[in-house]
């Protein structure tokens, strides 16, 4: 496998994709691990030509959705893949040090995924993030729980120590507290982005059945899957009617 990923990031290199070695902002949590079902996996080939296309064709999508949504025109891309061939599969949306949108793909995620449909909506659905401003959102909702628990500590008569402590819980709290929400919010934003590419949603949201289902955990940073296919489906269906 992994001489499968070394030739599919030799070959995203040869079409011209930038692959650096150390990525801008911070790493993200270790993503559920994708269960292939059936072995049906384009080739190396096939795999890092797949993914120039849909950059290509969703890029330009997705920076004119940002262009309307945002008022300060932050919307120029920035979409790497990981060279590190054992990072398991993820895509995940953070900012450069300049503040510009950044999606990272790993070369495990390009070698999973099926077929473009699959590719679009992910790039679509980390794309979202940035529009929605959801690590805007998940930074102030972190202060703001880390400010509310460290205060009731230092109130309590806690020491240093506690109250660092209860600030920890605290934005960890916060920065959960709507995660579930915003990845729906970024499902729904994604399929339209991956629809307007050109793009089948419900074929690229087929992914999240290859994916360990999270349920509905207290604090759990995803949704049910069953959740994230039926936004999915809803908006499709507004889709194709026109909406």
């Amino acid at each position: 496998m992994i001489g499968r990923f070394l030739r599919i990031c030799w070959l995203i290199l040869l079409v011209g994709c930038t692959v650096p070695s150390t990525l801008p902002g911070p790493a993200p949590t270790a993503p559920p691990q994708v269960q292939d079902q059936t072995g049906v996996l384009p080739s190396p080939e096939v795999a890092a030509r797949n993914f120039v296309t849909v950059v290509d064709r969703v890029e330009p999508v997705a920076e004119a959705f940002c262009r309307r949504a945002r008022r300060d025109g932050n919307c120029d891309y920035g979409i790497y893949v990981a060279s590190d061939v054992d990072l398991p599969p993820n895509a995940f949306q953070t900012v450069d040090a300049d503040g510009s949108p950044v999606i990272v793909f790993t070369i495990s995620l390009i070698a999973m995924a099926r077929n473009q449909d699959e590719l679009a909506f992910i790039l679509g659905h980390e794309a979202a993030h940035h529009i929605a401003g959801h690590i805007d959102k998940a930074q102030a909702e972190a202060l703001k729980g880390a400010l509310i628990l460290g205060t009731a500590a230092a109130l309590g008569g806690a020491d240093q120590a506690r109250v660092t402590e209860a600030q920890r819980i605290g934005a960890a709290f916060g920065a959960r507290r709507f995660s579930k929400e915003h990845e729906l919010e970024a499902d729904a934003l994604g399929a339209r982005i991956a629809y307007r590419a050109g793009y089948d949603p419900m074929l690229g949201a087929a992914y999240f059945d290859r994916l360990p289902d999270p349920g509905d955990a207290f604090l759990g940073t995803h949704p049910p899957n069953a959740a994230r296919l039926a936004t999915v489906a809803r908006v499709t269906e507004a889709l194709r009617a026109g909406g």
